[in-house]
């Protein structure tokens, strides 16, 4: 009872909570498909390359409600935005279970795409409003422990019940049950936006109802942009190909190469819960520079592989270096662009993301058929150059703009 009264009396943490629960939901999803795709294919009768169709839809879907979160947050609430894509995301989810075509579950691939983007957007903006660097950097790190969950929630359906639906219907029924807390708690989130000593801040990032269109008009905008998409696609791209390279290039046994892809998002988690705790401390833009120029690092050391245990230590640090990176670009979206394109940004970073996750591995892929996979640490080299060189650039104009200002 008195754990209860503390939820009650102080909705601030209850509402943390249930941020990292959907963010650990937001990622179950997507741990579950590559377990379930070879169920999944066979059921439909669809080729191997099928799945493309439906990644490009959720793509569509995604990128599609965070340019629009911006928007609809001041209009709606991010309580009820939340409610709203958490509903959509399980009734997708729900619904991949029971259609009898392939089209349909593409189709509804567009709806549960919309839904997740408009949490993954929501969330953020919310943490960015009301929290410091730290809780950013634990709320992505739930994300790895919600990818983590998926395939495990999977692989026990189709072992124990040979079925991909029930690992489905297991994360439709925890999005579908966070809708209903989402909807139950709509008062302490307008309570939170009221609050005193957060209101000022709340206003700078969703109270403005700046337009899309004076946002696209902004450099810092499209820089930010820039930095998302590059930052995420070498981020998906290590986690796409790094079992491919170590398999086919290197001839390193599966079992092993396994346990050292999986040793990336290992380490990528526990890089996100280490640098939550020391967030304040060093801030976001030693984390951001800092864990660039570890990730170049460990690219080079990919590449170069002087030793046979080189892959080991270059992947396992890999993860670690790129884990603060997205959350603390996302807690100084305010500092590059400003309060009042700030909301507008944040939706347009996450599409930016949805985006260099579809494009660059793609890409690498193309050029690692065209050439060899070792094309892929050369890539990667040449990606975390590009994102630093980025970085050090929205810092000098940040500079410069403030300097005109004063």
């Amino acid at each position: 009872m008195k754990l209860w009264d503390k939820i009650i009396h102080y909705p601030k943490i209850s509402l943390v909570i249930l941020a990292y629960i959907a963010f650990i939901a937001l990622g179950m999803p997507d741990g579950l498909l590559g377990v379930a795709w070879p169920s999944m294919r066979a059921d439909f009768s669809v080729p191997l390359d099928s799945l493309g169709l439906l990644l490009i839809a959720s793509t569509i879907g995604y990128m599609s409600s965070t340019f629009l979160s911006g928007a609809l947050i001041p209009r709606i609430g991010i309580g009820k935005l939340l409610a709203l894509s958490c509903a959509l995301t399980g009734a997708a989810l729900l619904g991949d279970t029971l259609v009898p075509s392939w089209w349909m579950m593409v189709a509804l691939g567009l709806f549960g795409g919309l839904g997740a983007g408009a949490i993954d957007a929501g969330l953020n903006t919310y943490v960015a409003a009301h929290f410091g660097e730290g809780l950013m950097q634990w709320l992505h790190a739930s994300y790895g422990i919600g990818v983590t969950i998926g395939p495990i929630i999977m692989t026990l359906a189709l072992t124990n019940l040979n079925s991909w639906r029930v690992g489905y219907r297991v994360v439709s029924g925890v999005q579908l049950v966070l809708a209903v807390c989402f909807l139950l708690t709509l008062s302490w989130w307008k309570d939170q936006d009221d609050a005193p000593g957060m209101e000022q801040q709340e206003k700078l990032l969703t109270d403005y109802q700046t337009s899309l269109g004076e946002t696209f008009r902004q450099l810092n905008v499209w820089v930010s942009f820039l930095l998302f998409f590059l930052y995420v696609g070498g981020e998906a791209s290590l986690g796409v190909w790094t079992y491919s390279l170590l398999t086919e290039s290197r001839g390193v046994p599966p079992q092993t190469a396994g346990f050292l892809a999986g040793s990336f998002w290992a380490t990528f988690t526990v890089g996100r819960i280490l640098a939550g705790v020391y967030a304040k401390r060093l801030g976001t833009h030693k984390l951001i520079q800092g864990g660039v120029a570890l990730a170049l690092f460990s690219a080079v050391l990919l590449w170069w592989n002087p030793f046979p245990w080189t892959d080991v230590l270059a992947v396992a640090l890999a993860g670690i270096a790129v884990a603060p990176v997205f959350p603390a670009l996302m807690s100084a979206t305010r500092e590059r662009v400003g309060a009042k394109f700030a909301a507008n940004t944040i939706g347009m970073q996450i599409a930016a993301a949805g985006l260099g996750t579809m494009v660059i591995p793609g890409l690498l892929g193309v050029l690692a058929r065209r050439f060899s996979l070792e094309i892929i640490p050369v890539c990667q080299i040449a990606i975390f150059l590009g994102l630093f060189g980025l970085y050090r650039l929205s810092m000098i104009k940040k500079k410069v703009d403030k300097e005109a200002i004063s």
